[in-house]
């Protein structure tokens, strides 16, 4: 089976080293870059199916290189950063980063979420997980009939929550933002009322999480929005 490749943009060396040995571990071909404008030389001609950016670079900021690189590739972005500020996380989702991970990291998550990218962009590249019925835990949803089904039982969604979950599954492995799922979901007069948004996701993991004070499916990102984990097609 051939090797997932990642680039791997991080200027500190021991940082680099630690997660090349991970991902390798985890049957993955690494390829590495400790400069914005070596990460667009590697981008370029290494082709990578997925790119894991720091955004202290020594040359200039990872915002600025992953806004270039959404210009001309489609491969998915992860940012993993030290900076923990809700509007360093935003900006970066909003110009195209795909999911963002903080330092200090544990290992099994920044696979899992790598795992998650890669799954979403090879969906995304069979005409992505809405040509077909989709998955995950015990939920099926179809998204072509609108119905809903838990371990074979019928699950009534109202309108909105049902738009709430496509909205979710279209993005999946991505972070969506609270005001990015406002506006697909409701519009852009409901743009500055999250509080439409935490309403109805309680009643979506009421309907769909096995434990919704626990969720393994419908997802918080703190401060910044939701993302839809385990999907299968």
């Amino acid at each position: 089976m051939k090797k997932p490749r990642i680039l791997l943009v991080e200027d500190e060396s021991d940082i680099r080293r630690f997660i090349r040995m991970a991902l390798e571990r985890d049957g993955m071909t690494v390829f590495e870059a400790n400069t914005a404008a070596q990460a667009r030389i590697e981008s370029a001609s290494r082709q990578p199916e997925l790119l894991i950016v720091d955004l202290g670079l020594p040359d200039e900021d990872g915002k600025v290189l992953i806004r270039d690189l959404r210009s001309w590739s489609r491969a998915p972005v992860l940012v993993l950063s030290a900076r923990d500020r809700e509007t360093e996380k935003v900006e970066a989702l909003n110009i195209g980063a795909d999911d963002y991970l903080t330092k200090p990291f544990g290992v099994p998550e920044l696979i899992a979420r790598v795992r998650a990218q890669l799954r979403r962009a090879s969906l995304v590249a069979n005409d992505g997980p809405t040509a077909s019925t989709v998955h995950f835990g015990d939920v099926c949803v179809d998204l072509a009939t609108y119905e809903v089904t838990r371990n074979g039982t019928p699950v009534h969604l109202t309108p909105t929550e049902f738009r709430l979950l496509a909205a979710l599954i279209r993005g999946y492995g991505k972070v969506i933002t609270y005001r990015q799922l406002l506006l697909d979901v409701w519009g852009p007069g409901y743009a500055d009322r999250p509080q439409y948004l935490r309403v109805y996701m309680v009643t979506l993991r009421q309907k769909l999480e096995d434990d919704p004070t626990q969720p393994r499916h419908l997802m918080t990102e703190l401060q910044v929005g939701y993302r839809l984990a385990g999907l299968a097609t």
